[in-house]
């Protein structure tokens, strides 16, 4: 896969990434640590966390924690649409209905967004003095 990085003001710098083959020529796996020593062992939590924090302080991000960007991503994935099943198999969560309770409040608002789909979608008969205008009138 090919890329341009260009930061506002900067020249951009061509990147090639081989996404299948890991630092020592081997395929990649599902099954491979997405962080790991230069010798593919696994790091210390502490020495991530760490590492983070002083990235995140850096980008004026004070206060941000690692794991919140699991948060971010099952956030964003769920206001764009991503079924539940597939965040919950990204994230490693045991199910999906365990997904859906932990994000519940990311649900709440997308309910009212599918209220407002439905709405658009409905015939003609749509009762308009309906609050939630999902009861069709019905003319003797």
């Amino acid at each position: 896969m090919r890329g341009h990085i260009r930061r506002k003001g900067e020249r951009s710098w061509q990147i090639t990434l081989d996404t299948n083959i890991g630092s020592d020529g081997k395929r990649l796996t599902l099954d491979d640590l997405v962080f790991a020593s230069p010798e593919g062992k696994p790091i210390d939590p502490c020495v991530l966390t760490h590492a983070f924090t002083r990235m995140a302080r850096q980008a004026g991000l004070e206060g941000v924690r690692f794991h919140d960007l699991r948060h971010t991503f099952a956030s964003l994935m769920l206001l764009r649409g991503a079924k539940p099943k597939v965040i919950s198999e990204a994230l490693g969560h045991s199910s999906a209905a365990f997904t859906m309770d932990v994000y519940s409040h990311i649900i709440e608002g997308m309910q009212s967004d599918a209220m407002v789909l439905l709405d658009e979608v409905l015939p003609a008969g749509v009762n308009k003095n309906s609050v939630a205008k999902l009861s069709p009138t019905f003319e003797n």
